[in-house]
């Protein structure tokens, strides 16, 4: 097919960071190298763009000034950098939308001159963030994609990380179709990509233009051979890797890996951090398992792949997870995934390479944790088996080009030039 002229909104797009920039950089870069991409994102990712040189055609960067100055006082003032926040993410609201407007200001010329066949928006995931964009480009008769967006994952019952972690303000997500644009943004997009089947089924009403895809994707290079793990002699080695807060459930990790950890048949390695961090760690004395327990902190994404690679187990219960990045990393370095039947890690992971727990309550999840590791401690053939087919299925699956080639057979058939896929 004909490479497509495709101008893409990606305000949080960053390689050198990690999230939901890291996201918006693999997936428009994958996307560069199939089509002539116009990227429009922030000025604070120059630095890092200067850097790489991607393959793309261009790059307008968008400055909102003294504006920029106020969001991150609120963002380091009122919410301690914590940019999981709900309401953080209402907050980003006028801000992002002065980002869209200053954007269209720019670039409305060259789309009045039918310089783009279509104009993607990748970040923000959050679909409560609406785009403008949907309504002015339908003038000009350029059509407008949104996503893959994710979010809207209710918090399950039983839990009382949810509890410590629920915040009021997702008592009124509900309302953010009230918002400016909020309405315009999906009934004017010509195809929604959704990051899980959770947020595709919020979008029942638009279900004829609704595709699945993966939020998250993996680079070839992360796939690589690994040591043996048929040898039962030497220890277990169980990983977590995330931002220690309630919902992640790091706690529920520990506890349901202490067992194999007191027996010094297992040692855990917690990448991350957070407000739980401290608390965490009194769990890890009560529980009698320092010994077999490394806090990491924060540390940089290669070095966060170094401890996957490492890994023979990624044990990973968060109750509220959208994209699951960890577990595509998991998957790719060949770690077996242990993850919670729900969200995003559960649109992923099948019994053929790894575990999903079933979401009850907290000791029946520990009680699950507790059980497969013991399981996997004696049967080191079938953990290999489970680390090869993971790897087998991030090759064929879960790769960026194949989910830019996947959004790219959405963008032919918006644009009239290939059959609707079957995503």
């Amino acid at each position: 097919m004909k490479p497509l002229r495709i101008l893409i909104l990606s305000e949080q797009n960053n390689p050198d960071w990690i999230s939901v920039p890291l996201v918006g950089y693999r997936h428009t870069e994958a996307l560069a190298r199939r089509h002539r991409v116009h990227l429009v994102t922030h000025i604070r990712n120059k630095p890092a763009h200067d850097k790489r040189n991607g393959p793309f055609a261009d790059i307008t960067y968008i400055d909102l000034g003294w504006l920029d100055r106020v969001y991150y006082w609120i963002f380091e003032t009122i919410f301690k950098g914590d940019f999981g926040s709900q309401a953080l993410t209402a907050v980003r609201l006028p801000f992002y939308l002065i980002f869209e407007w200053l954007a269209w200001r720019q670039l409305k010329g060259l789309v009045e001159q039918n310089t783009f066949d279509c104009v993607l928006r990748v970040t923000p995931v959050a679909p409560v963030l609406p785009s403008p964009w949907a309504r002015w480009t339908k003038k000009w008769k350029v059509p407008f994609v949104i996503g893959p967006i994710n979010g809207g994952l209710p918090f399950p019952a039983g839990y009382e990380q949810a509890q410590k972690q629920k915040e009021w303000i997702s008592n009124l997500r509900r309302l953010y179709h009230l918002m400016p644009y909020a309405r315009s943004t999906y009934r004017e997009a010509r195809a929604i990509i959704g990051g899980s089947s959770q947020t595709c089924s919020e979008f029942a009403a638009y279900k004829d233009k609704v595709f699945f895809i993966p939020e998250n994707g993996i680079t070839p290079d992360m796939i690589q051979l690994r040591r043996a793990m048929a040898d039962t002699s030497r220890p277990l080695h169980l990983l977590f890797a995330g931002r220690l807060v309630p919902y992640k459930a790091c706690d529920l990790a520990i506890k349901g890996s202490a067992e194999l950890l007191r027996s010094g048949r297992a040692h855990m390695t917690i990448v991350g951090d957070g407000t739980e961090r401290a608390a965490l760690e009194e769990l890890v004395k009560a529980l009698g398992v320092s010994a077999f327990v490394t806090f990491t902190g924060m540390v940089s994404h290669e070095v966060t792949l170094q401890h996957f690679v490492k890994a023979d187990v990624l044990v990973f219960p968060s109750i509220r997870e959208f994209g699951g990045g960890v577990v595509f990393e998991a998957l790719a370095t060949g770690a077996v995934p242990m993850v919670a039947d729900y969200g995003g890690p559960g649109d992923i992971v099948h019994e053929a390479i790894g575990y999903k727990i079933p979401l009850s309550d907290e000791a029946q999840t520990v009680a699950f944790i507790q059980k497969t590791l013991m399981q996997l401690e004696q049967d080191r053939a079938r953990l290999l088996e489970l680390s090869r087919k993971g790897q087998a299925f991030a090759r064929d699956a879960l790769t960026w080009d194949g989910k830019a080639g996947l959004t790219s057979q959405i963008l032919y058939w918006v644009l009239g030039q290939g059959e609707k896929p079957r995503l």
